[in-house]
């Protein structure tokens, strides 16, 4: 077993260094779920197999023991030495490669529950939610707020709310379904979404908007327009680009595209039913839905809601909407 299990580790091993230098294209839930079944079919062998194994073979030394005292009682060697409890202990020891395989499913187990079904950390890597979200914030994402959903597969087991308008939601990136993407929910299965001339429509209704003081931000060491938009009872930051065009460059052929018109003004589409469309708060350095398209229900992640970290400034912890 030492040998085989040495394999099973090695190709885990191998993976991880694979997506590490990006030979293959990763998925953690994936792996977790290997995890906790490979982990999970040693532990059960351990309970019902090794453990009672090494269990029999310690009693079996300890009643040998005891006989060969007993012998020797009786041809008169009353004080009899010897200690075999270190023996007895190292039989019943687990062997390495049931330490790194039984011994770490509990662990294992209680993280894949609470990464798929509870809650899961997510590190934002781009600028597209600023002022909302900042590069190197590590947010947790709520997995259980739109419905329990199967690992790997993301099936919906159990229905739990719908997205709403304003929401903050990670969801599988449709053109690529292995990477995350975290945008703002802004229309809902049926909307019309117009974002023309800067500006936000959803039913023929301009979302309210209130200049707030120019944003600077740090890390392009520059200044943009930034506003608070209300939408239902949310109310959140958006930055705008003057100098950036109001018309949609180099939107791709996604399914549903001609629920959308694309002019010099900018772009105004009817979501498809089970469908989701996606702003960042970021307008003008966000890829969003004007770009790639509809988010399907299937892709949903769960919705953000908490920034527990950030290294670099620690007065960003807290909630957001």
């Amino acid at each position: 077993m030492s040998m085989i299990t040495g394999l099973i580790l090695a190709a885990f091993v191998g993976y991880a260094f694979a997506w590490y230098t990006g030979s293959v294209e990763g998925n953690f839930a994936l792996l977790l779920m290997l995890a906790v079944a490979v982990t999970g079919v040693y532990w059960v062998a351990e309970k019902l197999v090794f453990l009672p194994q090494r269990r029999r073979a310690a009693d079996h030394l300890l009643q040998e023991h005891q006989s060969r005292k007993e012998a020797l009682r009786k041809q008169g060697f009353s004080d009899v030495e010897g200690d075999v409890e270190p023996a007895r202990q190292q039989l019943l020891a687990q062997p390495w490669w049931l330490d790194w395989t039984a011994g770490l499913f509990p662990v294992i187990l209680a993280v894949f529950v609470l990464r798929s079904f509870l809650f899961e950390p997510f590190k934002i890597p781009s600028g597209s939610m600023i002022p909302t979200l900042r590069v190197g914030d590590l947010i947790l994402v709520n997995k259980f707020h739109y419905g329990l959903r199967m690992p790997v597969f993301n099936t919906k087991l159990l229905a739990n709310h719908e997205p709403q308008r304003g929401d903050v939601m990670v969801f599988r990136y449709p053109p690529q379904p292995s990477l995350d993407y975290i945008k703002r929910v802004v229309g809902v299965p049926g909307d019309e979404v117009a974002y023309l001339n800067k500006r936000l429509t959803i039913n023929g209704q301009p979302v309210p908007q209130e200049a707030l003081p120019d944003f600077f931000d740090g890390d392009s060491m520059r200044y943009a327009k930034q506003f608070r938009e209300t939408v239902g009872d949310k109310q959140y930051g958006t930055l705008n680009d003057e100098d950036r065009p109001a018309f949609i460059p180099g939107a791709s052929d996604f399914p549903n595209k001609s629920n959308c018109s694309y002019t010099v003004e900018g772009v105004v589409c009817k979501v498809p039913q089970g469908q989701y469309f996606m702003m960042g708060d970021n307008r003008d350095n966000s890829l969003d839905s004007r770009y790639w398209g509809f988010v399907p229900e299937a892709n949903i992640v769960g919705k953000a809601f908490f920034v527990w970290m950030n290294f670099g400034d620690l007065g960003r912890i807290g909630s957001f909407e």
